[in-house]
């Protein structure tokens, strides 16, 4: 990804899910190539990731540093296999956007059972995936917070301040 993000709003209770150890939320992210969140979003925690991509590009603004629009359009999207559908690919190449996402063994099955008709399998870049790694550390910074990590708060926006916060310390870190 690329610098600075917007953050979406939501309405308070709306990022609080149910899950069998109770209430939970969902942190979504992207994040540039040094780790630093562009945009994050919550969402309830049975809440599915794939869905969320969407939205956080469409809120993907990054400031040029002289004249000139921001930039909206990443150069390269990395992401795991949850991302592997279909959909996201022919959005993310609608948006001249490079996917960077393996394909689970399931798809690969089923394009082969398919033979001729199964079509190419999607391009992999195995040297880019392997930077993929930089949005689990991302979080995992976040997670270094005891607040984040341990949830207490009891409102969604309270909560999703916590990680604003968070973002902006990590941000003001380099």
């Amino acid at each position: 990804m690329n610098l600075c993000g917007s953050l979406r709003e939501e309405p308070p209770d709306h990022a609080l899910g149910r899950s069998r150890g109770g209430l939970s939320t969902k942190i979504h992210q992207l994040v540039d190539g040094r780790g630093r969140p562009l945009v994050i979003a919550l969402t309830p925690g049975q809440a599915g990731d794939s869905p969320m991509l969407k939205p956080l590009l469409a809120d993907l603004a990054v400031a040029r540093l002289g004249p000139g629009r921001p930039r909206t359009r990443p150069d390269v999207v990395v992401g795991d296999k949850a991302y592997s559908s279909r959909a996201i690919r022919t959005e993310l190449r609608s948006r001249r956007i490079r996917a960077v996402i393996p394909q689970p063994s399931d798809q690969i099955a089923h394009r082969k059972r398919r033979g001729a008709q199964g079509g190419r399998p999607p391009a992999f870049d195995a040297t880019s995936y392997k930077g993929r790694n930089v949005v689990e550390r991302s979080f995992n910074d976040h997670k270094q917070w005891r607040g984040i990590a341990t949830r207490y708060d009891k409102l969604a926006v309270v909560y999703r301040g916590g990680v604003v916060l968070r973002t902006i310390t990590i941000w003001l870190r380099e």
